[in-house]
């Protein structure tokens, strides 16, 4: 049975032998190394007396990615000074007052709070909505954009009966972009879905269990049988996206397995841990560990990975986010059964405990998904209810 039966959140760290004192001094420590630590390690930025932002360092901008995932850190964590500071620079210079998007999130700013679009990115939104919801059941609602439970109800519902959707009504998926007909299937967050349907509004309970058990689904078919590598943008047929104006539109190639798409196994291994719903995320998280088993290869110091298509066919480019891999793969061994984990997950497990918190321009993003994996493996990635 899954955490949200037993109550009990796995600490596979523990379970693999690590001081359980150890590990509570280096999830804080990685905490304190993002929010406060020399230039060359931190993202996030305090703005005045009761505001900040998560930068990605790499595009030099704010995202709504940035702020949700930070906005989860923080309530996982129990920072609510540091939670309270990112939603309000999030409500004050990223929510859109007017136009198509209105009610929405610019997906992208400048440091200064300036928008550099002019409409949302759902992940954003479902993460927002995830981490309000439970800051509210954590801390209790405060007042006006501090009432986390309603400013959470409020995107839910206009990303759900809203004129511009941001799940599909027809088949539940959730879009890459309000205003496509794809999806990106690291969006696809069931266990956040199971846990809408209990704390959001109540007429929409049942929609969200439709939403998880369609999320899941969509999974399966998004997911190499195979090799366990998904694409980075998908079909609703789960096939990698192949489409004529995608490369032009968004930034390059996103039908192979990259930087999006490791987020999916980690959400996988997530949702089975609190779920226990489905047993082939068990077999999709073993093959894709056993595809990468042997792949990291030391450069310099420095991790690296090929690039590779979703069939496992290597190409002659390496990953821009090595750590973020490592990290994500480690975090799929939460899909196992307490007491059998493989050795395949066990060595995952391990690799990810000794390689440290990337440093330099790029180290946003893989540093998200190292946090996000060190809360996991200790059983401090919960839900609130």
């Amino acid at each position: 049975m899954g955490a949200y039966e037993t109550g009990r959140f796995r600490n596979v760290f523990a379970e693999l032998g690590y001081d359980e004192k150890e590990i509570s001094e280096r999830l804080e420590k990685m905490f304190q190394t993002m929010f406060y630590g020399g230039e060359g390690e931190r993202v996030y930025y305090p703005v005045g007396d009761d505001m900040g932002y998560m930068t990605d360092t790499g595009n030099n901008d704010v995202r709504t990615e940035g702020q949700s995932y930070g906005m989860m850190m923080c309530v996982q964590l129990n920072k609510k000074e540091e939670f309270d500071r990112i939603w309000k620079w999030t409500r004050n210079y990223m929510y859109l007052e007017e136009g198509p998007n209105a009610g929405y999130f610019c997906w992208s700013n400048n440091l200064d709070g300036s928008k550099r679009a002019g409409g949302p990115a759902p992940d954003g939104e479902e993460f927002f909505a995830m981490a309000l919801l439970f800051a509210s059941r954590r801390w209790g609602d405060g007042e006006g954009i501090f009432e986390y439970s309603k400013q959470a109800k409020d995107i839910l519902e206009l990303a759900v009966h809203g004129p511009k959707p941001m799940w599909d009504p027809d088949n539940h998926y959730i879009k890459f972009i309000c205003e496509c007909d794809w999806s990106d299937p690291s969006y696809h967050l069931p266990h956040f879905y199971e846990m809408f349907a209990e704390l959001a509004d109540a007429r929409d309970k049942d929609l969200w269990k439709l939403t998880a058990k369609e999320s899941r689904e969509y999974l399966k078919k998004a997911c190499h049988p195979v090799t366990g590598m998904n694409a980075e943008y998908a079909e609703y047929d789960g096939r990698p996206i192949d489409r004529p104006d995608i490369e032009k539109y968004f930034g390059g190639r996103h039908d192979w397995f990259y930087s999006d798409a490791y987020r999916t196994i980690a959400n996988i291994g997530l949702d089975y841990s609190w779920f226990e719903a489905d047993e082939w995320e068990v077999d999709i998280a073993q093959k894709l560990r056993t595809f990468y088993a042997d792949k990291c290869v030391m450069v310099d110091d420095e991790p690296t990975f090929s690039i590779y298509e979703i069939d496992g066919r290597k190409l002659d480019q390496n990953v821009l986010h090595p750590y973020g891999l490592i990290a994500t793969n480690a975090m799929s061994a939460l899909a196992s059964k307490k007491g059998a984990m493989s050795q395949d997950a066990i060595d995952a497990v391990k690799l990810f405990w000794d390689t440290p918190l990337r440093k330099g321009v790029r180290r946003y993003y893989d540093n998200c998904l190292q946090l996000f994996a060190m809360m996991a493996l200790s059983g401090n990635y919960r839900f609130f209810k």
